[in-house]
């Protein structure tokens, strides 16, 4: 017989005493004015919840997909919204297990302590629908940058995060050998970008914290800003993938 007992106890009990700071009026005064939960995602990410699945050497918890999950669980159980900030969970995944040591030794403790917002995920874009091999945003090497040019739509949490992850097409469809060969994942400083061939657009919707239309022209990053190898991007975000819908879903 399958048990119905919840799983990792002792973290469900630590995410329920501070979701308790956090009541139902909070959450409402924050629908009421459109705001950011700033206060409750400082307070997970100062309780290391949400870097629980950074390991320890770059400054995270070391933790498993089970334990994130159980975190997520309890906050939506405790009546608070997980949704503003999950992203911070797992987007990081693809820079763990695909970037080079110097990346990760320089993004993944800012990241695991707060200090940097991974939250943006470049994904999804306005004509490409569920075919991700139908992406239109491109990347072209210039010298010693990329020069992104395209679109991205339903981008949540890009006026709350300092980096995006983004997916763009270094080779087109057509020259590829195969339509999911041919994109390149990129770590974008967001702060740098705006203003600089980088446009939010707000999207209204029935998220506090907003999503998003993202315009790039002419947007120039580092050569440096490539994870992983050029053409495998698209092998990478679905390597990424389960975790994203195990904690969405919980």
């Amino acid at each position: 017989m399958t048990s119905t007992t919840p799983t990792h106890p002792e973290i469900r009990e630590s995410v329920a005493a501070l979701c308790r700071d956090f009541p139902g009026e909070y959450w409402r005064e924050k629908d009421r004015n459109d705001a950011y939960p700033t206060e409750f995602v400082t307070a997970l990410t100062e309780a290391g919840f949400l870097a629980c699945l950074i390991p320890e050497e770059y400054g995270g918890s070391g933790l498993g997909l089970s334990e994130a999950a159980a975190i997520m669980e309890e906050i939506h159980k405790s009546g608070c919204s997980g949704g503003a900030c999950h992203a911070q969970m797992y987007i990081m995944g693809a820079l763990l297990r695909h970037g080079d040591e110097e990346k990760k030794r320089r993004y993944l403790p800012e990241i695991a302590s707060g200090a940097l917002r991974l939250q943006a995920f470049g994904v999804t874009e306005p004509t490409s629908g569920t075919d991700t091999t139908r992406i239109r945003t491109t990347a072209r090497r210039d010298g010693n940058e990329w020069v992104i040019n395209g679109q991205k739509v339903w981008t949540s949490r890009a006026e709350h995060s300092d980096l995006m992850l983004l997916l763009a097409r270094t080779t087109s469809r057509e020259e590829a050998a195969k339509p999911h060969q041919g994109m390149s994942i990129f770590l974008v400083d967001m702060q740098k970008a705006k203003g600089n061939g980088l446009t939010i657009q707000k999207l209204e919707a029935m998220v506090n914290h907003a999503t998003t239309e993202i315009f790039f022209d002419d947007l120039r990053i580092p050569a440096d800003a490539l994870i992983g190898e050029e053409g495998r991007g698209f092998y990478y975000i679905l390597d990424g993938m389960n975790a994203e819908r195990c904690l969405t879903a919980s």
